[in-house]
């Protein structure tokens, strides 16, 4: 313990790790920014300064305005994720024993046990034109159902993702691993103004190998809503049974194979206590999935048990013929005689120098997911005015509960419960509770800090700590742009009046679960967390979180759903695709992912997006015969 208490961040090697950090996760003006915050706290003489003092230096620097806060969040977030997800050699992290985390329970498999079998074109041996009949730019749920149901029905289909392809034998169930191999932007984009952390995948099988496995269907209200909106077919009657019904099918999603580990206990407990309804959630899992090594599912299913797109669509698009090209990067749609005609990309060859990939098709379909997607229209140059506008992010909002016994959130299923009783709050938008996994550098990162020493004793109490998560169906939207190298760039904050406002009640509702389920603290991710504790009156701490900052940078939430920046509609002027989901001013191109949603639809929305895929293949297919 003393040797935890006393262990230093550089001990770690952690500031040249974020030297090294830094260029690969900011945009070249962001990166600026940093530098200057960083040179002038050495030429504060910073790292002379007694511990009290630094501490000091910190803390005034947190007021003097929202670019040195900006600048602060993003080291304090680095350093903090890796002094607690840096691993040595061996895998292990010497901060862990102090805090109580075992670390991984299980090595990867061999493989030949965990074989790669979906058909891929080796960079090395690829012509530099290809011909086809679909291009599909991005595998995940949406890519890969219409990239599987258009090669079932005989035509010629390439697959082309950014990311790798990692499968069970890669995944280590650590932390900084799994953000590496799975997530865009090595797992640490955040917006422009660094408000909210962007979780999205980047990896063969997109955010279905990454995500919880929460399989919720298109609420019938949405699908109204969205049938008002100018979106074909999803308002009949036999959507459900055309389009979900295959898609919950092909998953083998089931509550079956669902357990609720010890954070779910202490929601089900809450909700119970308080008379809220809530219900298992459905799951796409093997019958078979072992909750003893479950928990790192961001980090990817070691054991194989969750149908991501890896076990489903991916592999029968594979089996019907179709090919996938890894580490390949989109970065035009092609258009001739007014129709889209094929991709150009980037192709990262082994030996990491790139070349040049054209793909004709007769079909082009953009499913790189909602942050992506609408910078490869934008540096196309098509897609008319509303592309990358009418950003919903479903911003997801922590609040920590300490209690008695131990816990242990990072072990189980990591989600297996929601409480949908907040789903209509103000005019249609409100929240769902779910329970979330609570892991060493992600949780450190995301804890208020104020000095070194009361970080470290809130982490002493991570076996004790359970997090609650609320995400809230936003009312108001944000945008992706390009910058200045044609990167994706994300702009979103909590400035629409509804979403304040249901972010401070999904606090305090959230908290009077914790508080009913009988925890012994409760305290939020601002900056400068508000606690509770047992015996304090729980109505004064509501009004509390009512006074907090909600502003930038005053709190860390993140946002595991993007949706809506290339959105499906009547109007030209306000959407991207038409009612099937060919975009308004470039036949023959289409979109496949959450991006064509009109609005949030406040669930999970994986489910939603593959049955839209569904759909959208059906009328693709037609256009094509």
């Amino acid at each position: 313990m003393r040797a935890f208490m006393r262990r230093s961040a550089g001990d770690l090697g952690v500031p040249w790790e974020i030297e090294a950090l830094l260029p690969t996760v900011l945009s070249a003006g962001q990166l600026a920014g940093a530098q200057r915050f960083l040179d002038g706290l050495t030429r504060r003489a910073f790292h002379e300064q007694s511990l009290p003092q630094r501490a000091r230096t910190l803390a005034l620097a947190w007021d003097r305005g929202p670019d040195v806060k900006r600048r602060l969040q993003q080291v304090k977030i680095l350093t903090l994720l890796l002094f607690y997800a840096l691993t040595d050699e061996t895998g292990r992290n010497p901060n862990w024993p102090a805090i109580g985390y075992p670390g991984p329970v299980t090595r990867p498999p061999t493989a030949a046990r965990a074989p790669k079998t979906i058909a891929t074109l080796s960079a090395s041996n690829l012509p530099a034109t290809l011909d086809v009949d679909v291009c599909v730019v991005g595998s995940g749920p949406g890519g890969a159902v219409v990239a599987a149901r258009c090669a079932q029905a005989g035509l010629s289909v390439i697959v082309l993702e950014a990311g790798g392809y990692h499968n069970e034998q890669d995944f280590r169930q650590l932390e900084l691993a799994g953000l590496r191999q799975l997530y865009l932007g090595g797992g640490l984009m955040t917006s422009e103004s660094g408000s909210i952390a962007v979780l999205a995948g980047s990896t063969l099988g997109g955010g279905s190998v990454s995500n919880y496995m929460s399989c919720i269907r298109t609420p019938d209200a949405i699908r109204e809503e969205w049938a008002r909106l100018g979106v074909a077919d999803i308002g009949a009657d036999d959507f459900p049974a055309r389009h979900l019904d295959p898609v919950c099918e092909r998953l083998a999603i089931n509550v079956e194979a669902t357990r609720a580990n010890g954070t779910h206990k202490r929601l089900r407990d809450g909700l119970d206590a308080l008379g809220l309804e809530h219900r298992v959630i459905t799951r796409n899992a093997e019958l078979h999935d072992d909750a003893r090594y479950c928990g790192y599912c961001g980090f990817g299913c070691q054991q194989g048990l969750k149908l991501s797109m890896l076990k489903t669509y991916l592999q029968d698009a594979s089996d019907a013929g179709a090919r996938t090209i890894v580490n390949c990067w989109a970065r035009g749609v092609l258009s001739a005689g007014g129709r889209a005609r094929g991709i150009e990309a980037v192709l990262a060859d082994g030996d990491g120098s790139r070349r040049r990939l054209i793909v004709n098709a007769r079909a082009v379909v953009v499913a790189a997911g909602a942050v992506e997607s609408p910078a490869l229209l934008l540096r196309s140059g098509v897609g008319g005015p509303a592309v990358g506008r009418y950003l919903r992010v479903q911003p997801a909002f922590s609040v920590a509960g300490v209690y008695d016994e131990p816990v242990q959130a990072w072990i189980g299923q990591a989600q297996s419960l929601v409480c949908e009783s907040f789903r209509d709050v103000v005019d249609g938008h409100g929240f769902l509770i779910e329970g979330l996994g609570v892991f060493p550098g992600f949780w450190a990162a995301g804890v208020g800090w104020e000095d070194g020493r009361r970080h470290k004793e809130e982490m002493l109490r991570l076996p004790r700590t359970a997090s609650f998560v609320s995400f809230i169906r936003d009312h108001g939207a944000g945008e992706v742009v390009i910058d200045e190298r044609g990167r994706s760039v994300v702009r979103w904050d909590l400035d629409d009046p509804v979403d304040r406002e249901l972010a401070v009640r999904a606090h305090i509702e959230t908290a009077r679960v914790h508080a009913a389920a009988g925890a012994a603290e409760i305290y939020t991710l601002h900056g400068k967390p508000a606690r509770w504790r047992r015996g304090e009156d729980f109505e004064a701490y509501a009004e509390r979180l009512r006074a907090a900052s909600y502003g930038t940078n005053d709190i860390l939430y993140f946002t595991a759903h993007q949706m809506g920046t290339c959105r499906m509609g009547t109007d030209p002027l306000t959407s991207v695709a038409d009612g099937r989901g060919e975009l308004h001013d470039l036949p023959g191109a289409w979109i496949g992912d959450g991006s064509a949603f009109p609005t949030a639809p406040g669930v999970n929305p994986m489910i939603t997006i593959m049955a839209l895929a569904h759909r959208t293949s059906d009328h693709l297919l037609e256009s094509l015969s």
